[in-house]
């Protein structure tokens, strides 16, 4: 399959890039940055300079066109201020829906977050509850689409870097706890493979179920 990653240099991006590849898929991986092209090359990605911030959904389509499905794993991330927040976690995730749309692309995985439906709580710091903003409004566009795509959201909780476990915990329902980001890639993999994700919302910790059963699990 050929799998354009919106977002391809991000940590979880170069991650599924490596699987994709692997398993001898074409990982297609927009970036930014001409510099990161050595970065998803190594990846076993082509690399795609687009910037999601400024480009038309015309030319995002372009991208994306006669690929068999999207991942949008883009985010401003560390560093980055309320706006970024919204120009690139919400509203890239918008045009990423709309290019796919206009390219007749239809399977479409949208990486969020854990718990972003929730209220944010008073206090809370200004960026977090901008990310958490975000990501929501990137997830209800999605969800208000009906069968215009065939969409997925899978909302990780706490990243980290260490080893993949091979296990997780996935679901409607799922405990807020860390999760790593090579098993977020493993789950994505997954998920392209199973049609009977679509429409589903996802919450992905670690566990105790292998990857391929929790998702066959969640299909059913």
């Amino acid at each position: 399959m050929r799998i354009v990653i919106a977002g391809g240099h991000g940590k979880i991006a170069l991650r599924l890039a490596r699987q994709l590849a692997d398993r001898g898929d074409e990982p297609v991986a927009l970036i930014r940055n001409p510099d990161h092209a050595t970065d998803v090359t190594e990846a076993g990605a082509e690399p795609v300079v687009i910037d999601l911030e400024s480009a038309t959904v015309t030319e995002l389509a372009e991208k994306i066109m006669n690929a068999d499905a999207v991942v949008f794993a883009a985010g401003a991330g560390p560093g980055s201020g309320p706006a970024r927040k919204e120009t690139v976690d919400h509203k890239a995730a918008v045009l990423t829906a709309d290019a796919a749309s206009l390219a007749g692309v239809r399977r479409l995985v949208q990486v969020s977050a854990i718990g972003v439906d929730e209220p944010v709580p008073e206090g809370t710091d200004e960026v977090w509850a901008a990310y958490v903003e975000a990501k929501r409004a990137a997830d209800a566009d999605l969800r208000e689409r009906g069968l215009e795509l065939d969409w997925t959201i899978l909302r990780p909780g706490r990243l980290t870097d260490a080893p993949g476990t091979g296990r997780v915990a996935l679901g409607a329902e799922v405990e807020r706890d860390s999760v790593t980001r090579d098993d977020v890639a493993s789950v994505i993999v997954a998920l392209l493979d199973e049609p009977g994700t679509v429409g589903g919302v996802l919450n992905l910790v670690n566990g105790e179920t292998p990857v391929f059963e929790a998702v066959r699990a969640a299909a059913s």
